[in-house]
């Protein structure tokens, strides 16, 4: 039938355009997030169903044994969509040739560690990887930073990686957003997925403000602003608050151990929607460069900000008006950021 002609070329028969499959990367990919992550990005769930996957995993020497492990389990997951996992400990193989990058690996803080003695050890790790994506990644990679302190360690890679654009990085703040999101739902006794257009807005620290003065409800099929449908501005404006700030610490508290399927569902969230882009109507929200914004963040900070996504490239949602309340809460978290930014680039400058 073929020969004859019926079906023409580029019907897919002759070649599957999708059939070349993307380089992704995960770091600290013996860890515990990771762990819950792999087995989404290699069944099709992030990158789609008919995309083939060669996955890199990085991590630290020390872990290479784990590590074997997990490379043992990815394969008797028997995952059609994984062309090759590479597991390494060495920079110059993981970072080769990257479509995504998802960095994911950081120093964690130890007990009686100053927040700058975190960022210090941080800016060397993002610093080295940063110049790694320069030297070695495609320079249409995609990079995630996941790894905490995740915006400033962002801000790190991305100005280590000078050749890359600014844009192509971005932090996972899509965690906080979801908190946010399920915050409003249960409260209502809505689904999740009634709740759209939460805002993180700032650094992926208790400073961050998650706002909801532009967020809807599905309610009896109809679509209501949620300060209106709850009607009780005071938990809004302070409980829902600071559940969702020390909700990692919630966590941690729990189960003694830090928040990891919860962050890899985010991770899956925020690389599908760079792929495929945000649904009509609907922003998310993610950390990128402010540069340009028209929210008053200063220029050249990592800061979460509502944005839409198309043909793999991030905008800005603008025009939101912001009330009195919402600036002083993002202001504070802008400067909070300028501060890790300007402890970071002295050791930057020395590292």
């Amino acid at each position: 039938v073929r020969d004859c002609g019926f079906f023409p070329k580029d019907m897919g028969f002759e070649k599957d355009d999708k059939s070349e499959p993307i380089r992704v990367l995960v770091t600290g990919a013996a860890g515990q997030i990771a762990y819950s992550l792999l087995y989404s990005i290699g069944n099709g769930s992030v990158f789609g169903k008919d995309q083939p996957i060669i996955l890199v995993l990085l991590d630290i020497t020390p872990m290479m044994g784990v590590l074997d492990g997990v490379l043992m389990e990815l394969q008797d997951c028997a995952l059609p969509l994984l062309k090759d996992v590479i597991a390494t400990d060495k920079e110059e193989v993981a970072f080769k040739d990257l479509d995504v990058a998802i960095l994911v690996g950081s120093m964690p803080r130890r007990e009686g560690m100053e927040r700058k003695d975190l960022l210090k050890a941080n800016v060397k790790i993002f610093k080295s990887q940063g110049a790694a994506l320069e030297k070695y990644a495609k320079k249409s990679v995609k990079v995630i930073v996941v790894g905490n302190p995740a915006n400033t360690n962002c801000l790190t890679a991305s100005k280590s990686a000078p050749s890359i654009p600014k844009e192509n990085f971005s932090c996972l703040t899509r965690l906080d957003h979801n908190r946010a999101k399920s915050q409003i739902a249960l409260k209502l006794g809505v689904t999740a997925d009634d709740v759209k257009n939460v805002i993180i807005w700032g650094n992926h620290s208790s400073t961050q403000y998650p706002d909801v003065n532009h967020a809807k409800v599905k309610l009896q099929g109809k679509e209501v602003g949620v300060y209106e449908a709850l009607k009780d501005d005071s938990w809004l404006k302070g409980e829902f608050i600071t559940t969702v700030q020390q909700r990692g610490a919630a966590v941690i508290k729990a189960r003694k151990l830090s928040s990891a399927m919860s962050a890899a569902k985010a991770i899956a969230d925020h690389v599908r929607d760079i792929w495929f882009g945000t649904p009509e109507g609907e922003f998310v929200s993610m950390g990128v460069i402010s540069d340009g914004n028209s929210y008053g963040v200063p220029d050249d900070l990592l800061y979460s900000f509502p944005v839409v996504i198309k043909n793999k490239t991030w905008k800005f949602v603008e025009g939101l008006p912001i009330n009195d309340f919402s600036r002083e809460k993002m202001d504070l978290t802008a400067k909070e950021l300028a501060e890790e930014k300007e402890t970071a680039f002295e050791f930057l400058s020395s590292a």
